[in-house]
């Protein structure tokens, strides 16, 4: 009779085990994170699902931003669509002119009842994602701003001093030169070259890319990416080219290999390109800040964010949402962001995870690593340096690389790309205008 309550007892717990566990809530979180990143995030989601057994959080990686953005765009026309969207901060207006496809995570947390108080967000990360009245529409999660990593094996050997990296432009060909004397290829190259050798440069010159506080106070803005800062900018890059001062890497991130291959000493990367950085490259490297005009009043200003949020699609259950509302609440816990700012490279979001990330020492055993921050908030933002939101951005990235290919190429003057750029650029916000 006891063998059999114990074994009752057995199976009665097991089947309540089960049950729980048949009952968990998924929650589908795509997300465009590959390679390190991705499988930090893989461990973001399993250390969520350990912590309660309510919820079931699946990542799934759907390619690259532009990739999972036009996902869950598909998903969402076939009712198909996930709970949580990663979407990069140019696709932002896009995003905000969707309404009845988002739902706000100001909303998301209040109904769920999470406590949720956005002065404990970084400013000049929430910023970007608030509407006019301030009120945040997604969740912040991997910030940055590019940075300037440079090879301290390589400054030591052509006679730099690695404690003094450039901090202007003519700086930069000066250590090139020696760099390339020394036996180098070539001096510099950059990833993302439209987010940082036009929208950041401009914001670190306090320079618009476009009118009304670039897109920030309407839809009816036009750019102004061809002005002289610009111009002078690009052009100073093709020219050094000839030299192989600077040398073209390709889109996005397709020149990484030139800086962990030790081909290019200097590169403009964002701050998230540590995480990769430190595991491939076989030297010492450091950070810096992005290096500045001094001819040019008001430089330097503050940068801009890059990165990606986290959007919530609209057409699911309260149940659902929920635990997404749990999810972000366990996603902006200090421990969680300053593991992964301090792994990635990605900016803390919260002031919490700074501080606790100051606190471990994590910046004084890693040089540079603090720089993107400091960068940041360097300066108050103004309208120029405060972010972009322009409608159909994504696009317009394209246009902006095919331009600076043809001026790299020498088929174009700089000032004649970037006037075609603004041209193609103002015909697609009309549309966008138009279309919303």
């Amino acid at each position: 009779m006891m063998k059999f309550k114990k074994a009752l007892l057995f199976f009665s717990v097991f089947a309540l085990a089960a049950s729980q566990a048949l009952a968990a809530t998924e929650i589908q979180w795509w997300h465009a994170m590959g390679g390190r990143l991705g499988e930090k995030v893989n461990e973001i989601a399993a250390g969520f699902n350990s912590k309660q057994s309510r919820y079931k959080l699946v990542a799934v990686y759907k390619g690259n931003y532009a990739d999972t953005m036009t996902a869950g765009i598909a998903a969402f026309r076939s009712k198909t669509q996930p709970h949580i969207l990663q979407v990069f901060e140019v696709g932002t207006a896009t995003m905000m002119a969707a309404e009845g496809a988002i739902k706000p995570v100001y909303k998301l947390m209040s109904d769920a009842g999470e406590i949720f108080t956005p002065d404990a967000y970084l400013s000049t990360v929430t910023g970007y994602y608030t509407s006019p009245e301030g009120k945040m529409l997604s969740m912040p999660f991997n910030s940055s701003t590019p940075v300037l990593y440079y090879n301290v094996d390589a400054f030591r050997k052509a006679g730099l001093d690695a404690n003094k990296p450039p901090r202007t432009w003519p700086q930069v060909a000066d250590y090139a030169r020696k760099l390339i004397k020394a036996g180098y290829k070539c001096g510099f190259s950059t990833a993302w070259i439209s987010w940082v050798h036009i929208e950041n440069m401009s914001a670190w010159h306090n320079t618009p890319v476009g009118t009304k506080a670039n897109g920030f106070e309407g839809m009816d803005t036009t750019y102004l990416l061809n002005g002289p800062l610009q111009v002078k900018h690009i052009q100073q890059l093709a020219d050094w080219q000839k030299q192989r001062i600077f040398v073209y890497g390709g889109r996005r991130n397709l020149g990484n290999a030139k800086f962990v291959s030790g081909e290019c000493p200097m590169y403009t990367e964002s701050s998230a390109g540590y995480a990769g950085f430190k595991k491939g490259a076989k030297f010492e490297f450091r950070t810096s800040m992005l290096p500045y005009w001094p001819d040019q009043s008001g430089a330097p200003q503050n940068t801009i964010i890059g990165g990606a949020s986290l959007w919530v699609l609209n057409g699911h259950s309260d149940a659902e949402y929920e635990g997404v509302a749990r999810f972000f609440s366990y996603l902006s816990s200090p421990e969680v962001q300053a593991d992964w700012h301090q792994f990635t490279g990605y900016l803390p979001i919260t002031h919490a995870a700074y501080t606790l990330t100051k606190g471990q020492g994590f910046y004084a055993k890693n040089p540079g690593t603090e720089t993107a921050l400091l960068q940041m908030t360097l300066n108050k933002p103004t309208a120029n340096s405060r972010g972009l939101r322009f409608g159909s951005y994504v696009q317009m990235r394209g246009i902006i690389y095919n331009e600076l290919e043809a001026i790299f190429n020498n088929k174009k003057t700089a000032q004649e790309g970037l006037n075609d750029a603004v041209k193609a650029g103002n015909k697609l916000l009309r549309q966008f205008e138009k279309a919303n």
